[in-house]
């Protein structure tokens, strides 16, 4: 079926600049310059599962009368808590696909449910892709095998020029899940040295969790060091973004981590959590022979890689260019990921591999682009993939 519009339904109540809804936004733009009628929707509710009235919004919408041709994705924040509205689509012959950004976590029976109604699923990585599989075989899901993945894009960004001293970012909102607590204790045993960082994003999700941190500061010693400063949009972003020398995403989960190759786009070298989809990001601009297959080769490595290199450089396969920085082994200690940033900061060598390496990636990433035929690909072949749509 060749795909010719494409409406996606995204939830109303995610209002901060999220990997989420940056990918949505760009997913729209690209399938617009592309030639598809491509259009987004906010759902409004209390999502995920959001109340009986939030899914009977959800299922109106999904059974509004479709012209042929046009295809109808819902984020999986919305689709997942809400079986009985995608099952009822289908039932209706109007079966919608699925945009998964994160698994549905404490309701997998819902979201077990919802992916088996849709029409397929489009994961934005070949991790989340993956985890899927591995949380709900196909075969349990009544034959279920339309479940691609559109990786994400990037825009064009200019070189950032960094500081003295090295200046430190972690732009994440504020969540535990980002777990900005770890990091603050990893830099309250670094005051011996000489460095800065800010930790941007969000405080409004999560004020507890954002209130701690900026309790942490002062009593860890490293309130003057570390800035604060919520959720940074235009040039307050930009600004950051220019002074950075490293960036951190160090979250307990991860489907890919879309200011990781954010970061890139900058030159900009990355230190991620090992085990979440943050690896696959940072390998995002590897050579084509070393990123066939990036995500399970650093899953299975400790963060120094298996080639005699010392705990902290950066992870690489034998023959292959270095990673523009590293996947780190972390729980609740922050010892591993201070000893790395120690390292990084007392090693003007491993400072400028990590910097060459972001900036040789920075010029293979792939464009919103690429996002946007994919995701046509797997519209129009049901999943399996296919040539790159050509216009």
């Amino acid at each position: 079926m060749e795909v010719t519009g494409v409406r996606l339904l995204l939830p109303g109540n995610v209002r901060h600049n999220s990997g989420g809804n940056v990918y949505n936004a760009a997913l729209v733009r690209a399938l617009a310059d592309l030639g598809v009628a491509a259009e987004s929707s906010g759902v409004d509710g209390d999502w995920p599962v959001g109340s009986p009235e939030d899914r009977r919004g959800l299922g109106r919408l999904l059974n509004e009368t479709a012209d042929a041709g046009r295809v109808t994705i819902v984020d999986s924040l919305v689709a997942c808590g809400a079986p009985d509205e995608l099952e009822a689509a289908a039932a209706a012959g109007m079966p919608a696909w699925i945009l998964l950004h994160m698994p549905l976590a404490g309701h997998p029976e819902l979201e077990r449910r919802a992916l088996q109604a849709a029409a397929g699923v489009i994961c934005i990585s070949g991790t989340g892709a993956a985890d899927l599989r591995e949380r709900h075989r196909p075969d349990r899901l009544g034959g279920l095998d339309s479940i691609g993945v559109a990786l994400p894009g990037t825009e064009p960004a200019p070189l950032a020029v960094g500081s003295e001293p090295p200046h430190l970012l972690a732009l994440a909102v504020l969540l535990p899940n980002k777990d900005q607590l770890l990091l603050l204790h990893a830099l309250s045993g670094l005051t011996d040295l000489a460095w800065t960082a800010t930790l941007a994003g969000s405080d409004t999700a999560d004020p507890a969790y954002a209130a701690l941190l900026r309790r942490e500061t002062e009593h860890l010693g490293v309130a003057g060091r570390v800035g604060l400063p919520g959720e940074l949009r235009g040039a307050g972003l930009d600004a950051e973004w220019a002074a950075a020398d490293l960036s951190l995403l160090i979250s307990r989960a991860e489907t890919y981590g879309l200011v990781v190759t954010e970061s890139l786009a900058r030159g900009i070298p990355v230190i991620v959590r090992q085990g979440t989809g943050a690896v696959e990001a940072l390998a995002a601009g590897a050579p084509a022979a070393a990123s066939n297959q990036p995500a399970a080769a650093a899953s299975n490595q400790p963060a120094a890689a298996a080639s005699n290199q010392p705990a902290g450089a950066p992870a690489a396969e034998a023959g292959t260019s270095p990673l523009p920085g590293v996947a780190v082994v972390l729980a609740e200690d922050p010892a591993p990921l201070a000893a790395v940033l120690r390292r990084w900061l007392n090693e003007p060598e491993l400072r400028a591999q990590w910097r060459s390496a972001a900036r040789a990636a920075r010029e293979r990433l792939p464009g919103w682009d690429a996002t946007a035929r994919s995701v046509l690909a797997i519209l129009e072949t049901g999943g399996s993939g296919g040539p790159p749509r050509q216009t």
